[in-house]
C-alpha cells in the first residue's frame, strides 16, 4: 500500500497550526481575564465576585489540562472540515464578492443563533442522568469556576461541542472571516461565563433588549445549582423552556448592588478553598 508522505506532512502541519491557534486564543483570552480579575484588579473587583472563595491552584491546573485535551479534539473537527472542503461538501468561501457584506453579517448571526440552539439542547441532553457522568461531569468539577474552566471538557463532550462547525458548513455558505469572528465571540463568551465576577452594569437585566443576552451570573449559577441556566450566548431558550433559575434576576441584582469594597488580606493572598456547597437563594 502506497502512503503519501507529503499528504501526511500537510495534515500534520494543519493539525499543529490549528492546535497552536486554540492554544493561543485560550491563553490570551482566558489567561488575560485571569490575570486581570484574579491578580491585577482582584482587590478592586472583589465586591463583584459572584461566589465567595476562590478555587485552589490544583483545581485550576486540572481545568487547564482538560482544556488542552479539548483542543486536540477541536483539531479533529478542523481536519474534518478541511477534508469536507477538499471533497466539495463544505460551503466555505474566500471571496467577499461571492455573497456580499450583508450576507457576511447575516451568516454570522445565523451561525451564532444555530450554535446557541445546539448548545442549549445538547447541554440539556448531557444533563440526563445516564449521560451526565459519561459526558459532562468533568466540566461540573468546577463548582466555583474561573476563566481556566471555559474549555474544561471530557473528550466526549468536546466532540459534541466541536461538531457544530462541520455540521454548519454543510448547509450554510460561510466566509472564513465569519468563522474567525464566531470563534472569537464564542471564546470571549465562554470565558465571560466562567469569569467568576459580574462586570455588566446593574441595569443590564432591566433592559427589554439586553436581558435576552446572558450574563456571567447566569452561567455561574449553572455551576452552583446544576439543573438550570443551560444557555450559552442568549437567554432565549432558558426563558422559553422555563429553565432559568427562579432567582436568577434577583441574584444578578444582589451581586450588582453590592457596594464596592477593598478585599481583605485573606482574599488577596494564597489559595482560598471554594465553598463545598452552594448557599440556598
Amino acid at each position: 500500500m502506497h502512503i503519501d508522505l507529503r499528504a501526511l506532512h500537510r495534515i500534520e502541519q494543519l493539525v499543529l497550526a490549528e492546535y497552536a491557534f486554540h492554544f493561543v486564543r485560550y491563553f490570551v483570552i482566558a489567561g488575560g481575564a485571569y490575570l486581570a480579575f484574579y491578580i491585577g484588579f482582584r482587590r478592586q473587583m472583589i465586591g463583584r465576585k459572584i461566589q465567595s472563595g476562590f478555587p485552589k491552584s490544583a483545581e485550576m491546573r486540572r481545568d487547564i489540562a482538560y482544556s488542552l485535551l479539548s483542543f486536540a479534539v477541536f483539531c479533529g473537527s478542523g481536519l474534518l472540515t478541511s477534508t469536507m472542503q477538499r471533497l466539495g461538501w463544505a460551503k466555505m468561501y474566500f471571496r467577499l464578492d461571492e455573497h456580499g457584506w450583508l450576507y457576511l453579517g447575516a451568516s454570522l448571526v445565523a451561525l451564532i443563533l444555530a450554535h446557541d440552539t445546539w448548545f442549549y439542547w445538547t447541554h440539556r441532553l448531557m444533563h440526563w442522568r445516564p449521560l451526565f457522568g459519561l459526558f459532562h461531569r468533568v466540566h461540573h468539577l468546577s463548582h466555583n469556576p474561573t476563566p481556566w474552566a471555559s474549555f474544561s471538557f471530557h473528550p466526549l463532550e468536546a466532540v459534541v461541542q466541536a461538531a457544530i462547525f462541520p455540521l454548519m458548513v454543510l448547509v450554510l455558505p460561510m466566509h472564513w472571516v465569519v468563522a474567525l469572528l464566531w470563534l472569537l465571540y464564542m471564546t470571549v463568551m465562554n470565558v465571560f461565563g466562567h469569569l467568576g465576577f459580574e462586570i455588566l452594569p446593574a441595569k443590564f437585566l432591566r433592559s427589554r433588549i439586553l436581558r435576552w443576552h446572558n450574563t456571567s451570573v447566569h452561567h455561574n449559577m449553572h455551576h452552583r445549582y446544576v439543573h438550570c441556566n443551560y444557555g450559552l450566548y442568549l437567554n432565549v431558550w432558558d426563558r422559553l423552556m422555563g429553565t432559568n433559575h427562579p432567582r436568577y434576576e434577583q441574584e444578578y441584582e444582589r451581586i450588582c448592588r453590592t457596594p464596592p469594597r477593598e478585599a481583605t488580606v485573606a482574599e488577596t493572598t494564597g489559595d482560598l478553598a471554594p465553598t463545598s456547597s452552594a448557599p440556598t437563594l
